[in-house]
């Protein structure tokens, strides 16, 4: 299947697919930002007995939810199966089963319908989550991604061009979220019982290191999560909403001074959140903040927008049909993608 094969195609409604980690998603996207359905079937009270995600269990799951969840997609959006004029789906990065249930699925109803597939890459489905509700955000903007799995600096020059601005060298933001979490006994995920706990305690009654802070764009928060778990150890009667806002304030000063500095040095026209961890109250306060103290235009997508959706991937998709056409039905999914940086 290749661009060949849809000479006169111009698609306008995308059905998109997600199954990179925990969430089964699908959505129907008309044009680039017109989100006609989204719909999203979390596996959280799956995995929270473990706490953490099991792979074996979310692709299990993957495979009971998909097919009802697309049909909800579709029948939510007004649709008939032969209306919907391309298929994508998320080929990487993310859990190797999991992935490998989305793609297999896309790459079969393309085939049936007789419309394009297109591989998606999650990272750049994020990138273009703040579009789909502010479709007139200026170019460039700086996107500062945070998820479990990733921590990312990305300047956005123009759709399907990006430039590395800094990551994460070791645990990723949401990821130390989930690890300070499970030593508390929290629960899981950890970054929305942290975001809630901290509400009630004092930012500034731990002092905890602030990784990195002033030493480039790179981030690192394996340290940071140490200097929890060793203080908590050696002061077990400390109030647990006064270490879990002292150890979200940590997190939040270095992701937002380093996305400020980022933005102005870069001569941003805006600055974007988006990934999981966008949707910590903390972090949405302190970015907007930031951003008009520095007078640029900043955006923060809904949460339903931040955390794991389809409509992402049908945007994206969408955008990677206009610069490269269908990809091939050989295409597999990929564990390890990385966005495809200039």
């Amino acid at each position: 299947m290749t661009a060949e094969d849809f000479p006169q195609l111009s698609p306008a409604i995308v059905l998109g697919i997600e199954t990179s980690c925990d969430e089964t998603a699908a959505a129907v996207v008309s044009g680039p930002s017109d989100v006609l359905s989204s719909v999203i079937s979390s596996q959280v009270d799956l995995h929270a007995r473990y706490g953490g995600v099991v792979p074996e269990i979310a692709s299990r799951a993957h495979v009971e939810l998909l097919t009802p969840v697309v049909a909800q997609a579709i029948i939510e959006a007004g649709l008939s199966d032969h209306e919907v004029e391309a298929v994508a789906a998320t080929a990487g990065p993310g859990l190797i089963g999991s992935l490998l249930v989305g793609v297999s699925a896309a790459k079969s109803l393309a085939l049936v319908w007789d419309v394009p597939f297109v591989a998606v890459n999650h990272l750049e489905a994020h990138l273009y989550s703040s579009f789909l509700e502010e479709p007139g955000l200026d170019l460039p903007v700086v996107v500062l991604l945070v998820s479990g799995g990733h921590t990312l600096l990305v300047l956005m020059e123009a759709f399907g061009r990006y430039q590395l601005i800094g990551q994460t060298l070791d645990d990723a933001a949401g990821e130390a979220f989930d690890k300070v979490a499970r030593f508390m006994d929290l629960g899981y995920p950890g970054g929305p019982v942290i975001d809630r706990l901290a509400m009630d305690g004092d930012p500034e009654s731990v002092a905890f290191p602030r990784p990195m802070y002033d030493d480039g764009y790179n981030f690192s928060f394996s340290g940071l999560k140490t200097a929890v778990v060793n203080h908590v150890r050696k002061n077990p009667d400390l109030d647990v909403a006064d270490v879990a806002a002292s150890f979200q304030e940590a997190v939040v000063d270095v992701l937002v001074y380093k996305a400020r500095k980022a933005a102005e040095e870069f001569d941003a026209k805006g600055l974007c959140l988006a990934g999981g961890v966008a949707a910590n109250s903390s972090l949405r306060e302190r970015m907007l903040d930031a951003c008009v103290a520095a007078g640029i235009s900043g955006f923060l997508p809904s949460r339903s927008m931040c955390t794991d959706n389809a409509a992402m991937v049908a945007a994206a998709g969408w955008q990677r049909l206009q610069l490269d056409g269908p990809s091939p039905l050989d295409t597999g999914a990929d564990p390890n993608l990385v966005l495809p940086f200039i």
